[in-house]
């Protein structure tokens, strides 16, 4: 009895979570409340307060649920390709970024609530500041990545690498929520490897390959 109590209160908490995310992606964070949650999970409010304090407490564990490229996972995929093609590794990693969103819908479900659908004022500041971390992180990889690139004869001699990192991340972020905007899929998701391979190759050196 008790094993299934817990696994009882384990599927509530998820039922929960799931309702959250749904919630959120239909009002809002800020247009949420708990009560919008328990209606949408099918459980009382005082359900919730059982397993979350608020609803920052019940966010921050539906965020724990997936790992967000650009902002979980940094510079693990860059190193771990070969040196040889450092452009492709720039390619692959962009490449790799959207399958990552594109592929899992709780991903690019979070991605959507945090793009569009979340204020990040009080509470949810923090979280902000943890994005603009985490863009420097990513910068600093792509960089010296460029910078391999660069040592080969790889990257265009007019472009800085810390420059092209940081275009690259503003690609790819831009890219993203396009995407996600992309509803009816006749502007942006049709052509994303089209559009990865025309930045890379816009990085590149006349003549190298």
């Amino acid at each position: 009895m008790a094993r299934r109590t817990k696994e009882e209160t384990e599927q509530t908490r998820l039922r929960i979570l799931s309702a959250a995310r749904q919630t959120f992606l239909l009002r809002g964070m800020t247009g949420t409340t708990l009560e919008h949650i328990a209606l949408a999970a099918g459980v009382t409010r005082g359900a919730i307060y059982w397993h979350f304090a608020n609803k920052k407490a019940l966010f921050d564990v539906m965020r724990s649920q997936v790992c967000l490229p650009l902002i979980d996972r940094t510079d693990v995929t860059l190193l771990a390709m070969s040196r040889d093609d450092p452009l492709r590794c720039i390619e692959e990693f962009l490449r790799g970024t959207i399958e990552a969103v594109t592929s899992c819908t709780e991903t690019r479900q979070t991605f959507e609530i945090m793009a569009f659908k979340c204020e990040y004022v009080d509470e949810f500041e923090k979280e902000l500041g943890e994005h603009q971390r985490k863009s420097g992180e990513i910068v600093n990889v792509l960089a010296r990545v460029y910078r391999r690139a660069k040592a080969t004869g790889q990257l265009r001699p007019d472009l800085a690498p810390k420059l092209a990192a940081v275009e690259t991340l503003a690609f790819m972020m831009g890219l993203i929520r396009l995407w996600l905007l992309d509803q009816q899929a006749d502007i942006v998701r049709p052509r994303v490897g089209a559009l990865i391979a025309a930045h890379v190759n816009g990085r590149r050196a006349q003549g190298a390959a």
